[in-house]
């Protein structure tokens, strides 16, 4: 695979078009960070005001995700995306456009709808490579895509600044960020009429049932009901954290109004769930083996994206600030410092699918990966004024280099639990590391940056035990075609029930 990556033909055209459509969304939804210092001195915005846009940015993604995953399922990623990246356009605008908090927060949230692009990619991809590449084509996907972020924090400054004779000579930040918006709807276009959802031949795989994930036992069931509180309970985090004292976007009734309606969501999620598994819940249907999964071992992947990418998400939205504050710089210079993080994307999450791919373990994998993201926190929450910077980037990239090559470590597994669910499943883990993202800013707009490190740290290290002794192989993670292609045997069940 590696050999033909850049011949463009076939399934590598396809590749290389969905990891930009991702790129394109990770640069519109990370391109307040690097000015966000800048825009709060110009609207006059609080610390804690700042902050709290950094979680409005990662807060709708959670149920857009899953959203967006069934939506995936039913219509395919070529419809999907090129509507997401066309809708980019609007939250781009409205954050060029703010002028005072209240505005941001409105915008921002909008935009936390574009950060579930990643999970459409997840399933064009797996339409277009076998199991046992899995790991490198997905982490390549989302490793080049993710390099979006770097783009924004190394690129959007640097425009901002070129263009600054527009803006009276200050950094021109509204351009920078508008211009994103614009280039993703145009590409959106482009997408829709090069891209199809599978190769010629091959029938696009559709759940049986739509508005909930179809699962195959009871005990998997209530596992889903639990997995979908936990983010619902995000969404009453955030609601939480902007009433407080400093905030108030929401008065403390509107709050309760916010936690009444997200009740209401979570029983509208759960009588769904019912409806779809109606028939197994009351004994009627059993599923043979060859169909099972065990939403459990969903769980344990939710888990490892909290701590892979949840970790990133939180520390690409505060490392500009977070450099400029510690080392007294620039915020221009400290948004290129801060860009050495998601830079690594470029390879580190390539090579935790590849390493996935060769080691002929995926569980082992995981399991030593995301002890490398706890030792790696833990060193970073030592980094102080009296360091070297370039020690501290050093720390920087070594704990980068960890988080992003879980998330390679972590989808590729993913795509291999239930093909014809693979938009819900990666939905649901996806959206798990923004859960993670809003935890982490919400622990860091409360304390500091010490302890977001060392509580990511702490977190990776339990994670890492939990894959030691409850992480299952996949079975036929490492076939030579894809689901379907093959005759059912026992050989090929994947994620098997006991």
């Amino acid at each position: 695979m590696l050999k033909n990556l850049f011949s463009f033909s076939d399934r590598y055209r396809i590749l290389h078009q969905t990891w930009f459509a991702f790129f394109l969304t990770f640069v519109c939804w990370f391109n307040f960070a690097p000015f966000a210092t800048t825009i709060g001195r110009e609207l006059h915005l609080a610390p804690e005001q700042i902050k709290t846009l950094g979680i409005c940015n990662l807060a709708l993604t959670i149920p857009a995700r899953l959203i967006i995953g069934m939506l995936l399922d039913r219509f395919g990623p070529r419809i999907t995306y090129s509507i997401l990246l066309m809708f980019t356009v609007i939250p781009c605008l409205a954050t060029a456009l703010a002028q005072d908090f209240n505005q941001l927060v409105i915008s921002r949230l909008l935009m936390g709808i574009v950060g579930s692009g990643f999970v459409v990619g997840i399933r064009m991809v797996a339409e277009w490579f076998q199991p046992k590449e899995m790991g490198i084509a997905q982490g390549i996907y989302g490793g080049w895509g993710n390099f979006g972020a770097f783009g924004a924090e190394f690129a959007l400054p640097m425009i901002a600044v070129s263009t600054s004779f527009f803006a009276g000579g200050a950094s021109n930040w509204r351009f920078a960020i508008a211009f994103t918006g614009i280039i993703a709807a145009i590409y959106g276009v482009i997408y829709y009429n090069s891209v199809q959802d599978t190769p010629a031949g091959k029938v696009y795989k559709k759940p049986n049932k739509n508005g909930s994930l179809e699962v195959t036992s009871i005990k998997s069931f209530w596992a889903m009901i639990v997995s979908n509180f936990g983010l619902i309970f995000a969404l009453g985090l955030l609601a939480w954290r902007l009433e407080q004292k400093k905030i108030h976007f929401l008065t403390l009734s509107q709050m309760y109004l916010t936690w009444l309606l997200l009740a209401g969501l979570f029983a509208y999620q759960s009588y769904k769930a019912w409806e779809v598994n109606r028939e197994l819940l009351i004994g009627k249907k059993t599923y043979a083996p060859s169909e099972r999964f065990q939403f459990g071992q969903v769980a344990l992947l939710e888990f490892t994206y909290i701590t892979s990418f949840g970790s990133e998400l939180a520390v690409v939205s505060m490392l500009p600030a977070f450099f400029e504050k510690t080392f007294a710089l620039e915020h221009v210079i400290a948004g290129m410092i801060a860009a050495s993080y998601p830079f690594l994307n470029l390879v580190s999450r390539p090579s935790g699918g590849l390493i996935s791919d060769k080691f002929s373990s995926r569980k082992w994998t995981m399991t030593i990966i995301s002890a490398g993201i706890g030792v790696s926190y833990l060193m970073a929450h030592f980094i102080n004024s009296s360091w070297p910077i370039p020690a501290a980037i050093a720390v920087t990239m070594f704990a980068a280099y960890f988080a992003q090559a879980g998330c390679g470590a972590t989808y590729s597994i993913v795509p291999l639990i239930k093909k014809e669910a693979t938009g819900q499943i990666a939905g649901n883990v996806g959206a798990y590391g923004n859960f993670g993202g809003v935890v982490y800013l919400t622990i860091f707009s409360l304390t500091d940056a010490p302890t977001l490190f060392s509580t990511m740290g702490l977190a990776a290290l339990v994670c890492a035990f939990m894959c030691a002794f409850f992480l299952k192989e996949p079975k036929g993670s490492f076939a030579a075609a894809s689901e379907g292609e093959l005759a059912e045997t026992p050989a090929n069940i994947l994620l098997t029930e006991e």
